[in-house]
């Protein structure tokens, strides 16, 4: 019921909105054809493990790397696409019935950059944003990044952090000093 909530809603915006504005604003191009193939290998392989592919799923216009915004539903989580981290317009969607659930499986994996839950109740968005292994958690909204907040991930998800104090010390270079105090001195 709530997939179904979710992916209409979903398809309203990618229909309301122009792919050229919604690409030109929220998604570039990737990076360069390496990176372009990947991403469409990525798509294809989802295809053959059993994901369906809701919108999207090809090249956008003829000039730019640009790949149309991809919803894939139907993965498992045995599948390559939602065990490996892709780099591209993709959402991979996987059913669940707990928090538990959810909870186990993100911490299930390789990688931990970001986690991110919509509810209304707070104790359920703490208890989850405390139990997952991630180094962000999105609380009702997705990527919010300021200056102040440290971000960065967990597992396989980059190293170290930017932004906020922590951000800093990845510029800095720690130094120990000891000497040994005659004890007549001291």
């Amino acid at each position: 019921m709530l997939f179904k909530h979710v992916f209409t809603r979903l398809n309203t915006f990618l229909a309301q909105e122009p792919l050229g504005k919604l690409l030109a604003c929220l998604q570039g191009p990737q990076i360069d054809e390496h990176q372009f193939n990947e991403v469409i290998q990525y798509i294809e392989l989802g295809r053959k493990e059993g994901a369906k592919v809701l919108t999207g799923g090809k090249r956008w216009g003829n000039k730019g790397w640009y790949i149309e915004p991809t919803v894939l539903s139907d993965v498992t989580d045995n599948m390559q696409i939602a065990r490996e981290e892709m780099t591209g317009p993709v959402m991979t969607i996987l059913k669940f019935r707990t928090i538990d659930e959810v909870i186990d499986r993100i911490n299930d994996s390789y990688y931990g950059l970001d986690a991110g839950v919509f509810t209304r109740d707070t104790d359920k968005a703490l208890y989850f944003a405390q139990a997952v292994r991630t180094g962000n958690v999105w609380i009702n909204h997705h990527i919010s990044i300021t200056p102040q907040i440290p971000f960065g991930g967990y597992k396989q998800s980059g190293v170290g952090r930017e932004a906020g104090k922590d951000g800093l010390y990845e510029f800095t270079e720690i130094k120990s000093i000891v000497l040994k105090v005659d004890q007549k001195l001291s």
